[in-house]
């Protein structure tokens, strides 16, 4: 009997990519320069064919690496503000901003490259992070804690210029700080 349609993954080949997910943002993060695709697969304890198998080529990688974490980072926008009040919610979604600012570390060649030729639809990204902002920025006005005349741009904006001058992670307490001034500029005035 011919079965139709495709299998789905076995729970090994999950766990793999998974895996080889997890350690790949954490090079990435952690790298100078773009790793090797050895390397990643070394620190993930698989063998580079099981990495190719996932991932065949840079590109595959980086596009994987970079979709979860643009996921992580806008489903954090929620999760925190369902459990948190809203100017709590964005000072720690603004952690969680900086660590996926710092996953681009290790593949920002590959990366600007694959925006540049399309691969990537940064534009796509950049509406979902503006949505998550905006969310957490309506709710924070609605409960008196956040201005509501701050745009999502402008404090996406003051973001990037707060990792570009404090970079993560070494620089994690000067970012930490200027966070806190962000945040002051974000609350009503008394």
């Amino acid at each position: 009997m011919k079965r139709s349609g495709t299998r789905a993954p076995r729970a090994d080949a999950s766990r793999n990519r998974r895996q080889l997910l997890e350690v790949a943002t954490r090079v990435f993060a952690s790298a100078e320069a773009e790793p090797s695709l050895r390397e990643v697969a070394r620190e993930a304890g698989v063998g580079i064919a099981t990495l190719y198998r996932h991932f065949p080529t840079r590109e595959d990688l980086v596009a994987a690496v970079y979709g979860d974490q643009v996921q992580r980072l806008t489903d954090g926008a929620r999760r925190l503000l369902a459990e948190l009040p809203p100017a709590e919610a964005l000072r720690r979604w603004m952690d969680l901003f900086g660590g996926w600012v710092a996953t681009k570390n290790g593949m920002l060649g590959t990366l600007l490259a694959m925006i540049e030729s399309g691969e990537i639809a940064h534009a796509r990204t950049h509406a979902d992070l503006i949505a998550a902002i905006e969310e957490v920025l309506r709710a924070g006005d609605a409960a008196g804690e956040l201005r509501g005349d701050v745009a999502a741009e402008d404090v996406a904006a003051g973001l990037i210029g707060i990792f570009t001058v404090a970079p993560l992670p070494e620089h994690g307490a000067r970012a930490g700080r200027l966070l806190d001034v962000l945040m002051r500029g974000l609350r009503p005035e008394a």
